[in-house]
């Protein structure tokens, strides 16, 4: 796949900081949320889900894939993340995924897990952008992790990217980052309840058009 570490760093963590800092992106957005709510002691902003599109909402559909249980996999060109359970149905998330140049695909594990993460910017992104702080400590409003984060190796090696959290609600169901796979706050919450440590992950151009998307994502029925 040609990844190098250097590549893996700015793809998979250079949308960070750009969306740490952006405060008319947030005040922008402000309208995506509504109302609080605690998690593990900490008190974050809701999402507004009467402002998703509805097939951006988290959901059970009919899929059919060769996938083992509990796999998780991406569909980066439709926007939606798929958590294979039994009797040919998966649970799918809208996700926002890479923005152009900045895509990645393949296979991974979850090998870390962490709740109300911090994040530390690399140091080339520091390069980048030296009024980035040297850290933010995760529950803070202006972490770009969110709620969660699954970290993604491969062969116990971090491939830079995760699945997570975002700022920025109304970026799921675009190619708004630099790589990682971006949740709403619930569904990052959600996922990782479900996903523990060694579940398998593919990322891949598009599998929408391997399930029978049409008909029965119309039928879907909502996951409460």
């Amino acid at each position: 796949m040609g990844w190098t570490r250097r590549g893996i760093v700015l793809g998979g963590l250079a949308s960070f900081g750009t969306v740490a800092v952006q405060k008319p992106t947030l005040a922008a957005a402000s309208s995506y949320f509504s109302g609080t709510a605690v998690d593990n002691g900490v008190t974050f902003r809701s999402t507004n889900f009467a402002k998703i599109d509805k097939k951006w909402r988290r959901q059970v559909v009919k899929y059919f894939s060769s996938e083992p249980i509990g796999t998780v996999v991406v569909d980066t060109r439709h926007h939606f993340l798929y958590l294979i359970m039994e009797n040919k149905t998966a649970i799918r998330y809208g996700v926002g995924v890479g923005r152009e140049g900045f895509k990645w695909y393949g296979r991974a594990t979850i090998d870390r897990k962490s709740l109300w993460p911090r994040w530390t910017p690399p140091p080339e992104m520091r390069e980048r952008h030296p009024e980035l702080p040297q850290s933010v400590e995760g529950g803070s409003p202006k972490n770009p992790l969110g709620p969660r984060a699954m970290y993604l190796l491969r062969d116990g090696v971090d491939t830079g990217y995760r699945l997570h959290g975002t700022l920025e609600p109304g970026s799921i169901g675009k190619d708004a980052s630099s790589g990682c796979i971006r949740m709403f706050n619930e569904d990052a919450i959600d996922l990782y309840q479900r996903c523990p440590i060694g579940t398998a992950v593919q990322v891949l151009p598009h599998i929408a058009d391997q399930a029978e998307s049409a008909a029965q994502v119309s039928q879907a029925t909502p996951v409460e």
